[in-house]
């Protein structure tokens, strides 16, 4: 029975039965059920009671270990709780998994009602303990009063200890919540959701004019952070995303279905509620509920107006109760919470007060130019980033998609858009193309093979697969020379002929329209003879002869310009000659 507090003999009634100390259990489970799902109640709580205060030595254990992780910034639902109790070796002097899972059904919005009630019993059990200890020292043989006096002494200090901070005062709680330099650092620090553009537990707004692609926009986010791929060169973090879609939901099905063909995958974790919940409404609380039992990445709110009908919203008092309800569920679920929201009639700012922007960690603005899908740009700008750099405007284009299997009552296909981003996108981190761009701007030569590349990713703190690097420097390798120059050869012998150290092959003949006539090759057409000739190509190469045995064997003419093997000597033929080597094939320099 290692979850209760062994009880001395002494504490027993003059009838023989037990008598237990002051305390109240149901207080708290109270209390560690609402730090479970809601910690950040935890910071008030620590003002009015410590570990010391729960009489169970299970809840003092995982009072502290929730401390822990709301100080690292880590979850603190029954799993993650459960996992660093585990990690303790105390998961079972916790009570075990299922009791983590059963305090988690005690959750109240208020616990420091609960709170003062654990505190009330510790502060009896203390007292207690003080007239038990003068009680026994008191029929001692060689009891002193002077003994007495330095036991009261003692409590009084402990007492002052302990309600130092936490004596229930406001003044006392907001005192006790300043924090010095040295432990901000302690505070956790916003985690990313898409990029530097969307957080976790933040309230963010995306507004723009009616009809101008916002929810297009919102549902590629939602799409991408509930499959996990990067959003158009920003990092995402996978999560479950909840789209409560509060107008036009009609046509939200035709806008997934296009989206699942572009990319060719289900948008899994993506949940829709296609109806709206009104924020000053009972049916909101229920809402936050079932999100906190959720625990989705990202809610989305489409639109803001649908949700908050009937509030004035020219009014910065009607609209802060608005906000602060939005704000409710995002302290709630953690998650970052993004309503969609009109502009007025001036411009680029969201229609109504500004109570809104002041309690938003980003705000984006969505606009379109162009009148049909063929010349359409949208563009994303960051208006407000609350604690990072606002970045570079985002531009898309739009690609029409045709779902499959699906017509219109005259027979007409059924077809929706996409986004396609305009601006260039790196290849991913740690892909092959990634780690070909990090060679090329180090200057590795390609001759490089693939133990040496390895070996310099290791000693450049660069942690890929091996199977990648292989393909990256595959990639090097296979690239045409003629495309990118930095692939040229830097290695070519210094007495090598002035007509040989360009990277263009030279005219070597051919007839005029030869070039249309071998449309594989690669290299490019050259433009020789008068005025009104066709471009050109070199002949394809000749076979060897039968007779003779290799080229430039008896019985066949080689062309006293033609480049010769820098190695043997023999003329080179067919792709070494059109494409640039120096060495015929049998003496090619083997990879490193």
């Amino acid at each position: 029975m290692d979850n209760v507090r062994p009880m001395n003999r002494d504490a027993a009634d003059h009838d023989g039965f037990t008598r237990l100390p002051p305390h109240n259990a149901e207080a708290e489970t109270y209390v560690l059920g609402s730090c479970i799902h809601q910690p950040r109640h935890i910071p008030l709580l620590r003002t009015l009671i410590t570990g010391a205060d729960f009489y169970r030595p299970a809840h003092e254990l995982i009072w502290n270990v929730l401390g822990e992780l709301f100080d690292a910034g880590q979850p603190t639902e029954p799993v993650a709780l459960a996992r660093a109790l585990e990690k303790r070796k105390d998961l079972k002097r916790a009570g075990g998994a299922a009791y983590l899972h059963t305090l988690a059904n005690y959750s109240w919005p208020a616990p420091d009602y609960y709170a003062d009630f654990i505190r009330e019993t510790a502060d009896l059990r203390a007292a207690e303990e003080l007239g038990r200890r003068i009680s026994l020292y008191a029929n001692e043989p060689d009891a002193e009063p002077a003994k007495v006096v330095t036991f009261i002494d003692d409590y009084l200090t402990r007492q002052k200890e302990r309600t130092a901070g936490r004596s229930g005062d406001p003044a006392d709680a907001l005192l006790a919540e300043l924090l010095d330099a040295s432990a901000l650092d302690n505070m956790p620090t916003l985690e990313p959701l898409v990029g530097d553009l969307l957080h976790l537990d933040s309230l963010a707004r995306i507004i723009g004019p009616s009809g101008h692609m916002k929810s297009f926009v919102v549902i590629d986010i939602a799409a991408h952070v509930g499959t996990g791929k990067p959003w158009h060169g920003h990092h995402v973090r996978q999560g479950t995303v909840v789209y409560l879609v509060a107008e036009g939901a009609r046509g939200i099905r035709k806008r997934v279905r296009a989206w699942e063909k572009h990319h060719g995958l289900k948008m899994d974790n993506v949940l829709f509620l296609p109806r709206p919940v009104q924020t000053r409404g009972p049916e909101w609380d229920t809402w936050i509920e079932a999100m906190r039992r959720l625990g989705p990445s990202l809610i989305v709110i489409d639109t803001q107006a649908r949700v908050s009908v009937g509030v004035e919203e020219n009014s910065n008092t009607e609209l802060g109760l608005v906000v602060e309800r939005l704000d409710d569920l995002r302290r709630a679920t953690g998650a970052c919470v993004l309503p969609i929201h009109h502009t007025g009639h001036i411009g680029e700012h969201g229609r109504g007060a500004s109570a809104a922007k002041g309690a938003l960690q980003s705000e984006m603005h969505v606009s379109k130019k162009g009148d049909n899908a063929s010349n359409i740009v949208v563009t994303m700008k960051v208006g407000k980033q609350k604690d990072d750099e606002e970045g570079d405007d985002l531009q898309f284009g739009l690609k029409v998609v045709t779902l499959d299997g699906e017509l219109k009552a005259d027979g007409r296909p059924v077809t929706s858009v996409v986004l396609e981003s305009l601006a260039p996108v790196g290849p991913a981190h740690n892909s092959p193309e990634w780690l070909v761009q990090i060679l090329d701007r180090a200057d590795i030569p390609l001759a490089w093979g693939s133990p040496r590349v390895i070996k310099w990713c290791a000693e450049s703190d660069i942690q890929m697969r091996k199977s990648k690097i292989e393909e990256a420097v595959k990639i090097r390798k296979t690239r045409n020379t003629f495309d990118d120059p930095r692939n040229a050869r830097n290695d070519l012998p210094p007495n090598l002929p002035r007509d040989l150290e360009t990277t263009s092959p030279r005219d070597l003949g051919g007839t005029p329209g030869e070039f249309k006539q071998n449309p594989r090759s690669n290299n490019p057409p050259q433009t020789g003879g008068g005025r009104g000739d066709g471009p050109t190509k070199p002949p394809s190469p000749r076979s060897p002869s039968r007779e003779g045995g290799g080229a430039g064997s008896e019985g066949e003419e080689t062309p006293s310009d033609t480049p010769h093997c820098t190695v043997c000597g023999d003329p080179l033929h067919g792709y070494r000659l059109t494409r640039g080597y120096d060495t015929c094939l049998q003496h090619d320099t083997p990879a490193a």
